[in-house]
């Protein structure tokens, strides 16, 4: 096992890890974890793969996802790193996609959104507002803010409350201002609100037609999301950060949300992610992976989106390095919005080591 560390920006370090067979295939799986610039937690679940075949996946999960599953999220991202690079090997030794593996391909092409948050350095309504309109000038017909980020607690003053809450509103104005009512505007809230706030803020909010609303409470608070998600007009999408089957499936069988989210990074990997969605069709629940992430990861996504009939759409870190897409070969590359899946063995891509060793 190899590990990369990539240094995008001081928010941003994409952790690649990259498993390497005795006859020199190569398999990739991504474990980034926001500012993180180190993972020891791979090295408990590389020890369940050492010196055994890359074919034995089940046999590392069952090694390894109680592990995983009890621990934090930084144990659930090692354990799921480990996951996909093994799919990558398993595709590679084989010659197929992952999506080959998997039951095949439904579609070719990715409709992705653009998400401008981590480069909106300028957190007021001009700066989102300039970052919207380029991410549309990029060609995407998709974005996605938080721009609730930094909310107070709600047990300060009111008035330092709703002076939060009009600034995060204030930018949302500005964004649909600065893109026009054809783009499909989506408000990320990271758990800030209470489901009073949130219902409030929501039906504020409603003159600006939300693509989504995400994640206004935590996701584990099953029952207030169901209540914000029965008191408000808007699509509700929520799960990034929730791990395995049992973790979604609450949102999935009480229909809290309308959209899942879950990360092939820190769900469990790429069967995983695919159980999930499968739970998810049962009860009629689309499927959004949350991808703010490297192009690993991104390439490993998308190998199973292109199979999935609940496939909504895939999150496309936006603009954070001009350098990103070159991480991979062939290069990761969005034409109007759009991402093809590669057709190359494994997750399709390879690392391009030139480019990466200018970044760590």
């Amino acid at each position: 096992m190899d590990t990369f560390v990539v240094r995008a920006t001081a928010r941003t370090s994409w952790i690649i890890v990259r498993l390497t067979t005795n006859d020199g295939q190569t398999g990739l799986g991504e474990a980034s974890l926001g500012r993180r610039t180190e993972l020891p937690e791979l090295e408990r679940f590389f020890a369940l793969v050492r010196d055994r075949s890359p074919f034995e996946i089940h046999r590392y999960r069952q090694g390894g996802r109680d592990v995983a599953a009890a621990g934090d999220r930084a144990v659930a991202t090692a354990f799921s790193a480990i996951e996909q690079a093994q799919w990558d090997l398993v595709g590679k030794a084989l010659g197929a996609p992952v999506y080959d593996l998997t039951g095949g391909s439904l579609r070719r092409e990715l409709a992705a959104y653009a998400n401008i948050n981590r480069a909106t350095a300028d957190r007021t309504p001009d700066g989102f507002a300039a970052n919207a309109r380029q991410a549309v000038a990029d060609g995407f017909r998709a974005i996605k803010a938080a721009p609730f980020d930094g909310f107070p607690s709600l047990e300060a003053p009111a008035a330092e409350v709703e002076a939060a809450t009009e600034l995060g509103i204030a930018c949302i104005e500005a964004m649909r201002a600065a893109v026009g009512p054809d783009v499909a505007l989506k408000i990320d809230v990271h758990s800030y609100f209470d489901v009073p706030l949130a219902i409030e803020v929501a039906a504020r909010l409603e003159p600006q037609s939300l693509s989504w609303y995400e994640e206004p409470v935590p996701p584990t608070d099953l029952a207030s999301t169901r209540a914000i998600k029965e008191g408000i007009r808007q699509t509700m999408a929520g799960g990034e950060f929730l791990f395995g089957v049992e973790g979604f499936e609450p949102l999935c069988r009480e229909r809290a949300v309308d959209i899942i989210m879950p990360d092939v990074k820190h769900c469990g990997g790429v069967t995983e992610l695919t159980k999930i969605a499968t739970v998810a069709e049962l009860y009629g629940v689309l499927v959004s992976p949350h991808n703010p992430s490297g192009p690993v990861s991104t390439m490993a996504s998308a190998q199973v989106c292109a199979g999935l009939p609940n496939f909504e759409i895939l999150e496309y870190q936006w603009n954070e390095v001009p350098w990103r897409g070159d991480l991979i070969d062939p290069p990761e590359r969005f034409t109007g919005g759009i991402l093809q899946v590669p057709d190359g063995p494994g997750i399709g891509v390879t690392l391009n080591e030139s480019v990466v060793r200018e970044h760590l």
